[in-house]
């Protein structure tokens, strides 16, 4: 007997801003970030579902595909340096790896004391990881979807306006059953959400 297999729903999904979610991809899966309001920042790790231990790397994804920022085709690595994910599509252009997650203490140093008590990617990330047995120590190198972060001439990282819009999404295919960590970015203090952070659109399926 032949003929396609069913598409099968696997969530569909709105993330608050300064809100996370956690969930599992299937090998051969397609998980989708839809920017709805454009220019929010998608604070995102990767882990192997079947042993969290083998994570994302931005060293070995960025060494392995010779170029600093992500875009369709790029192959989302990990510390053994087994392919976790893949971009396979992508209307906004291209996405940072280096320029981190926020955190209440690099907020303080980046723009002052009074940012101490602002709500930070760092918090949402382990407020979502401990339900799945997951800790600090697990939170290491991260993916911001949207977000622009060029590299000056001398080797630093600024924080620019985004350059994605209203309706861009970015979609990765699972290599293998991955565990997907959002934080979807509060971040008031740099352009990186247009100074308005927003709500984005996961959808996620397999066939």
């Amino acid at each position: 007997m032949t003929g396609t297999r069913e598409t099968v729903r696997l969530l569909d999904v709105t993330v608050a801003a300064g809100d996370g979610w956690i969930g599992e991809i299937p090998a051969g899966g397609r998980l989708r970030i839809v920017d709805l309001h454009g220019n929010q920042a998608v604070d995102t790790l990767i882990y192997d579902a079947r042993d969290t231990a083998n994570r994302y790397s931005a060293v070995d994804t960025v060494r392995a595909q010779g170029a600093v920022y992500l875009s369709t085709g790029s192959v989302l690595r990990s510390v053994r340096h087994d392919p976790l994910a893949t971009i396979v599509d992508d209307t906004c252009g291209r996405h940072d790896t280096l320029g981190g997650a926020c955190a209440k203490e690099s907020n303080v140093v980046r723009y002052g004391e009074h940012t101490r008590h602002q709500h930070a990617c760092r918090a949402t990330f382990l407020r979502y990881a401990v339900t799945r047995g997951l800790d600090k120590r697990d939170l290491t190198h991260n993916i911001n979807f949207f977000m622009n972060v060029p590299v000056t001439p001398d080797g630093g990282l600024t924080f620019a306006d985004g350059v994605s819009a209203p309706g861009k999404h970015v979609e990765l295919r699972a290599e293998r059953d991955i565990l997907v960590l959002i934080s979807n970015c509060p971040q008031l203090n740099n352009p990186c959400n247009g100074y308005d952070p927003t709500p984005v659109r996961l959808l996620g399926w397999t066939r």
